[in-house]
This record gives structure tokens, C-alpha cells and sequence, in this order.
């Protein structure tokens, strides 16, 4: 397909996806967008739907700079819809094209001359060299790495000002290709030469023990090792979740938010095929691909449920000896993957979560039998989704007491890095992109004392 077509077509995918996420109660992710937009456009190749793909996340990655670029500029394209030229300014920024090519693309898509196209990237060029932000921090980290001065403001009070730009700039950076090998049916090494032999390098991960990296971005699900069930696409930080379970081969596991899944396959790995899994979630279209990637991986423990909102199985009250709560969250911690995130939630979504959180962490409580451990987590940096909500349930819980982290992933030489980097804040675990090349995640583990 000509450029000038893949011009229009990026555009209007980046405009669905802000349009979706502007007051969208029933929210889709911008990889869902994108995957129903080629699919009701069965003409575009492989390099076209590449294009699109890798523009748009890169758009939506940079969105509040080349809105803050673009309104600085005082000579722009007539007739020209701003998102038209934000992606102009974004592929002479961003994505290191010449002034020269986007010009000579964009003139024929508007029929116009080039002239003043290439004066507005000469000029965008310029703002984005000097970069004269105002004095205000927050504002000025906002615009620089393109976030949103709400979610700023409450990193820099967290974390300071420096780690916040460091996070910031490691959010936007995409996130590697992991993969967690599915240890019922080979070993890490042997998943690694059977991988080899199709053509795809890996190198272990940094902290799981069960991870291997892909050097290189492929379609993994067309592999011959991924229809035999070798491994599964999960990312290192979300492997750890499981360690933190850390049941017994016989145990009765509660999976309370299972999704699709991957928790629960690597728990029932860890337990070696053995004990009783349950794997419960409201969504039954994802518990739909829970059973297919059962099926592949061999698995025959888990049991899966589909539940209603704040609804507890009762033959699962008092019946678990671990219970694994990955909650619903802001998902701001996964952000390298969807960027569209950073536009779609709101202080409020996540004053909502807390309470929504908090209403699952409890009712969820009452499946953990005495001197049971429940493991509470997400994928967010929000304090009010994290740390609050765990105080918040313990103050009312008083029967459930903090474990240390720590101890439970000393048994897999897990607390430090090579490079010294604790995966241990205080009395939970926390995963930061920039410090362990992870998505972001919260965690925290209570035993049950009577």
C-alpha cells in the first residue's frame, strides 16, 4: 500500500482509539481497536498493518508532546486535521524519518504544494530542540515524557522527581517479547534449543526462573513449540506472582481474578500437575482462552469457574489454603504495552478501583482456611490501588497479618539482581520498568491466623 493511504489509515485508527477512550465506560484497548480495524480490513499485508500498528503506539505514546509541539507552532497546514499533523510531526521526531520524505508523502495525500508542510516540521523540529518548558514540574515532566500532570504530580510525591522521569522515560519505551516455559512439559534449556531450531534467539530473563527473553519481535503464536505448549506469552514480572503464592504440591489454590490464565497454568507448574486449582473470573470470554491454553499446556487441575461481581463460590469459603488475588486495577504499570492507557485513565477510575478492590480483597479473604496465605496484587504504581487498599483491609481484617516478601523469594535467590536492585520495598514487593526491565506491579502477602 502507497504511504499516502497508510497516512489515512493510521489517522483514523488513532482517532478511534481517543474517541474510545474519552468517557468510555466499557473501555476496549487500543491493541483491541487495532486488531478489529484490520480485521474489518482484510487488504492490508503484513508491512502495512506494521506501519499502522507501530505509528498509532507511537502517537499514543507521545500524545500530550506533539499536542504541546503542535500548538507551539504558528505555521500549520491548512485543511489538514490536527491528527493528520500530529503523525507528520511524530515521524520526523519520533521515529526518525526526513523532513524531506514526510513532506513529499503528506503533499500528495493533500494535494498541496510542500512548502508549508515543511515549514511546520522545520518549526517542530526547533520546539522540540529547545524545549522551553514553564517552571512548573510536574507540568514540564508531563510534556516532556508525554503523561498525563495528574499521574506526574502523584509519582513525583511518591518517588521524587528524578525516579519519576526515570519511569516516565521507561514507560515509554516498548516492552520486550517474554516468555514463561511451561516446565510440566520441558526444561528452560531444552525450550531455548527447540526455540533455536525455528529460527528464534532468547536469552534467559533476570529474575524468573521459568523466563526467556525473544531478541527479536515475532508472531510467536505461529511456532511449532507454542502448538505443542512448551511456553506461554507472560511477562517476567507477572511470572513472580506466582513464587509469592508459593503452594505446595498439594494444595487447594483460589485464583479469585483469573483472566486468562496465566497465573493459574504457572501455580499449577509450580505444583507440579498435582492439588486443585480453581480459576474464577466474571469475564467468560477470557476464561474461554483460559481452557484452550489448558488444553496446550497439558494441565488437568485447574478448575474453571465463571462468578458474578462480589459473588463467593460458598463451597469455597474457608476451602483454600492459598488464595491469589490479581486485581483489577488502573493497569498504569503495563503502559509500555498499552499507551493508550495514559489517556484513558482518570483520578476517578482509580478512587473507583479502591473501593472496588477493596471489596474483592475482602470478599475473597473468607476462601483462605487459617494459616492460609493471601497474595493481593496489581499491576499499578498507585498508592490508593496498592499499599491503601492492603492498610485499609487489614485494619478491618484483623485476623490476616503482612508476611515479608523477602523470606518466600529467598528460595529462589530472588531479592537482588546482578546490578543490586531490591525487588522488595518495606513489606511488599514492587516492579518498576526502569529499575527491573518489568512491568509494573504491587504486591502483597497475608497469612491468615485464625
Amino acid at each position: 500500500m502507497k504511504r499516502t493511504s497508510l497516512f489515512g489509515h493510521t489517522v483514523e485508527v488513532y482517532d478511534l482509539i481517543l474517541a474510545n477512550a474519552a468517557g468510555n465506560r466499557q473501555l476496549k484497548p487500543a491493541d483491541s481497536v487495532i486488531d478489529q480495524f484490520f480485521r474489518s480490513r482484510k487488504y492490508l499485508g503484513s508491512h502495512d498493518r506494521r506501519f499502522i500498528a507501530e505509528t498509532t503506539y507511537g502517537m499514543l505514546r507521545f500524545k500530550k508532546t506533539l499536542e504541546w509541539i503542535h500548538d507551539a507552532i504558528q505555521v500549520q497546514i491548512a485543511d489538514a486535521q490536527s491528527s493528520f499533523q500530529l503523525l507528520l510531526i511524530y515521524l520526523v521526531l519520533f521515529a526518525g524519518e526526513k523532513i524531506t520524505a514526510v513532506k513529499e508523502d503528506a503533499a500528495e495525500t493533500l494535494r498541496v504544494s510542500g512548502e508549508g508542510i515543511e515549514q511546520m516540521l522545520a518549526a517542530a523540529v526547533t520546539i522540540f530542540t529547545e524545549k522551553k518548558f514553564s517552571s512548573d514540574t510536574a507540568e514540564q515532566l508531563a510534556i516532556e515524557f508525554s503523561f498525563p500532570e495528574w499521574i506526574v504530580g502523584n509519582w513525583i510525591g511518591q518517588f521524587g522527581i528524578d525516579e519519576t522521569a526515570r519511569l516516565c522515560s521507561a514507560l515509554n519505551t516498548p516492552a520486550p517479547l517474554t516468555l514463561r516455559v511451561n516446565m510440566l512439559k520441558t526444561t528452560v534449556e531444552d525450550c531455548q534449543l527447540a526455540l533455536e531450531k525455528e529460527g528464534v534467539k532468547t536469552e534467559r530473563t533476570q529474575f524468573s526462573p521459568f523466563g526467556l527473553r525473544v531478541a527479536k519481535r515475532i508472531n510467536i503464536f505461529q511456532l511449532k513449540s507454542f502448538r505443542d505448549g512448551l511456553f506461554e506469552v507472560q511477562d517476567e514480572g507477572s511470572q513472580l506472582l506466582p513464587l509469592l503464592v508459593d503452594p505446595k504440591p498439594s494444595s487447594k489454590v483460589v485464583d479469585a481474578c483469573a483472566g486468562g490464565g496465566g497465573k493459574s497454568l504457572e501455580l499449577a507448574a509450580l505444583m507440579k500437575n498435582r492439588g486443585e486449582i480453581f480459576a474464577l473470573d466474571i469475564n467468560t470470554y477470557r476464561l474461554d482462552g483460559l481452557r484452550k491454553r489448558v488444553r496446550r499446556s497439558g494441565v488437568d487441575t485447574i478448575r474453571i469457574r465463571s462468578v458474578v461481581a462480589d459473588g463467593v463460590p460458598s463451597e469455597l469459603i474457608g476451602f483454600a489454603d492459598n488464595v491469589l488475588i490479581d486485581a483489577p486495577c488502573s493497569g498504569l504499570g503495563t503502559i509500555r504495552r498499552n499507551p493508550g492507557l495514559k489517556w484513558s485513565v482518570t483520578e476517578q477510575t482509580v478512587a473507583e478501583l479502591h473501593a472496588k478492590q477493596l471489596s474483592i480483597l475482602s470478599h475473597y479473604a473468607q476462601c483462605v482456611k487459617p494459616n492460609g496465605r493471601l497474595v493481593y496484587a496489581t499491576c499499578t504504581f498507585m498508592n490508593a490501588e496498592n499499599e491503601d487498599v492492603v492498610e485499609s483491609f487489614l485494619q478491618s481484617h484483623p485476623e490476616f497479618t503482612p508476611l515479608q516478601p523477602a523470606k518466600i523469594l529467598e528460595r529462589y535467590n530472588l531479592v537482588e539482581n546482578p546490578f543490586g536492585t531490591s525487588l522488595i520495598s518495606g513489606k511488599f514487593m514492587k516492579l518498576f520498568p526502569h529499575l527491573h526491565g518489568t512491568d509494573g506491579f504491587f504486591a502483597a502477602v497475608l497469612q491468615r491466623t485464625v
